[in-house]
């Protein structure tokens, strides 16, 4: 396990944990716990029981849930400084969906206890949380609409809109065709053709494993409903 340097200052770049004062963090930060995952590893899975908050410090991981048959669906990417586990912080029901590393990631374990006991006295942090747990719903209700009136090639396009950051001036998208597909709900062959047929027209183009948005303006045009 790599060490990280678990600080007032570092906790203080993290959105939910610099709403607290120093005495706060002071009070916190003997309960809480560094944890580390190679890529690809499971962080937490359906089902488990809950007693935590997690807060990721680097790195990138995804929000999967599972059929019985082993398909896999995901739902939503998360970064540095996002929250996950709060559903359960908040209801102390098992885990709704997994938390799979995209890269290697560095994360914050909070007991349930100790941050439920700071969180009485902080207003503008419970608020905060609220708003989060309110955020993800709506992304849900979004990701639910997406899949009920979008074809794959609407889908496709609010991803890349969704996902595309700067990079060296470019928007880029760096989730590869298989990660895509699980996110929209189609096979890899499917969304292979769409993103062929975006790139003959001009609207994207690959970069190695990435896909570099050329003109924005037309991808909500293949937001088609049905």
């Amino acid at each position: 396990m790599r060490s990280l340097a678990v600080t007032t200052t570092m906790l203080r770049t993290l959105p939910l944990l610099s709403r607290f004062s120093d005495a706060e963090l002071g009070q916190l930060m003997p309960r809480l716990q560094h944890r580390s995952y190679p890529r690809h590893t499971s962080i937490v899975r359906a089902g488990e029981k809950s007693d935590a908050l997690y807060i990721i410090v680097s790195g990138k991981a995804k929000v999967v849930i599972e059929d019985e048959r082993g398909r896999e669906a995901t739902l939503a990417t998360l970064g540095s400084g996002e929250i996950f586990g709060e559903l359960s912080f908040i209801d102390e029901k098992p885990r709704s969906a997994s938390i799979v590393g995209l890269e290697h990631c560095e994360v914050l374990y909070i007991p349930r206890a100790a941050f439920a006991q700071c969180l009485m006295s902080n207003f503008d942090a419970s608020l905060y949380l609220l708003t989060y747990v309110i955020r993800r719903l709506r992304q849900a209700n979004e990701k639910i609409a997406s899949l009920a009136l979008m074809d794959v090639r609407g889908r496709v396009a609010r991803v890349f809109l969704d996902f595309a950051h700067d990079v060296d001036g470019q928007s880029t998208v760096d989730i590869g065709s298989e990660e895509i597909a699980r996110m929209v709900g189609a096979s890899r062959e499917m969304v292979s053709r769409v993103i062929k047929a975006m790139i003959e027209s001009g609207m994207v183009r690959r970069d190695k494993r990435k896909i570099i948005v050329l003109d924005r303006e037309a991808l909500p045009q293949s937001e088609v409903v049905h």
